[in-house]
């Protein structure tokens, strides 16, 4: 015990004797914490692949070819029961989901004001109905995008990126016609509730840094090269794969400056009932002019169409003309007259044969006078053969 104490009280001065190999072996010992911690990370979330002599520049260009190639719009055409099984097939990764940190508002008034509205948009039109939770979690991923390097540093610039396109959107309410359709007052106060509490820095932790969702009734052709996270409602969650789906990835700025977006109405873009009508009608014309090519036709957008004619009844026939002659102002007597047969001249007479007429009496100088093609009866011609001596006696002319 003696010689430990001793020990003890001569460790102040050994260190300030030798303190330059301490703090080399010190240093070594921190490198190599930090080589261990690095490996594990490794392993766990393996950095993006490099192309041979490139920076990081080249790398974000093409993940922003790939965020822009994952739109919205393309999805898996199937039944809704296969889109669920499809999805629910896949597992939820079994890593490390840290919670986003909180978004930070900054610009001015009118900046603000843009940014909640596009916000607001976002979770109505595409959780309008969903819980509480699924509308946080649709909030959460747009400003996740945010402060992405392979997304615009805006909230309406994320919200509205490919919207003028019909397809590329990055979310699809904003390129299928959803925009036309007037907010229904209660959701839409819901939803800027919701969008509000985000701006200024609530955090939904459960869908971590995720930067896309879909509905599990669909399946995009973009959801197997993502990392799956987690489910909120009818929504699934995905964030990038390797170094880009780490936090650290996410250290874009908030711009503050917001552009003014007038993506109200739509951008004149369809009702998606009318966008489906149209589509169903193309499909079906489509089909039709394939099976009838003698009848088939194109119109100015190059879509085969097949051009069908109904027979007009005839009494239907006579009711427009009718109508048409009585409200025409403009229509002129002749233009009547041959629709109708009335005014603007004589009585229009029925085509075809004449019925004969009664033959009326000839006048006097005439009487006795037989034309040859008058129907009489047969005359025996004389002897001699005279037959001009015969017409003669008989009192006839010929013509």
């Amino acid at each position: 015990m003696t010689a430990l104490v001793l020990t003890v009280q001569r460790l102040p001065a050994a260190i300030r004797q030798h303190w330059r190999p301490l703090a080399v072996l010190g240093a070594m010992a921190a490198l190599w914490l930090v080589a261990v911690v690095s490996v594990a990370t490794q392993s766990v979330w393996p950095q993006p692949e490099l192309p041979g002599g490139t920076g990081v520049t080249s790398v974000q260009q093409r993940l922003q070819a790939a965020a822009a190639a994952t739109s919205a719009t393309q999805i898996r055409q199937i039944s809704v029961d296969s889109a669920v099984a499809i999805n629910a097939a896949l597992p939820i990764a079994n890593l490390a989901n840290p919670a986003a940190a909180p978004f930070r508002l900054a610009g001015s008034e009118a900046d603000r004001a843009r940014s909640l509205d596009c916000l607001t948009a976002a979770v109505y039109y595409e959780a309008a109905r969903e819980p509480l939770d699924g509308q946080r979690a649709v909030a959460q991923v747009v400003l996740n995008r945010v402060r992405h390097p392979a997304y615009p540093n805006t909230v309406c610039g994320v919200v509205f990126e490919g919207a003028r396109r019909s397809t590329g959107c990055q979310f699809s309410f904003s390129c299928d016609g959803s925009l036309r359709r007037t907010p229904m007052p209660a959701f839409w106060e819901r939803s800027r509730q919701v969008a509000a509490a985000a701006l200024s820095g609530y955090v939904y932790a459960p869908v971590g840094w995720a930067t896309h969702y879909h509905a599990n009734y669909v399946v995009p052709y973009w959801a197997s090269s993502l990392i799956k996270s987690t489910t909120v409602g009818l929504h699934i969650f995905y964030r990038w794969r390797g170094g880009w789906g780490r936090p650290t990835a996410f250290a874009s700025r908030y711009n503050g400056a917001e552009p003014a977006i007038a993506w109200r109405n739509g951008f004149g873009q369809p009702l998606p009932s009318g966008a489906q009508l149209a589509s169903a009608r193309d499909a079906a014309a489509a089909q039709a002019a394939a099976e009838a090519q003698p009848n088939t036709s194109v119109d100015s957008f190059q879509r085969a169409v097949l051009r069908r004619y109904e027979p007009i009844r005839r009494d239907t026939a006579n009711a427009m003309i009718t109508e048409r002659t009585r409200t025409d102002q403009t229509m002129t007597s002749s233009q009547r007259w041959a629709l109708t047969g009335e005014g603007g001249g004589p009585p229009q007479r029925p085509l075809g044969r004449q019925q004969a007429q009664p033959q009326a009496e000839q006048p006097r100088e005439l009487q006795g006078v037989r034309y040859r093609w008058d129907p009489g009866p047969a005359t025996p011609p004389p002897a001699n053969g005279n037959a001009a001596g015969a017409d003669a006696a008989q009192g006839t002319v010929t013509r």
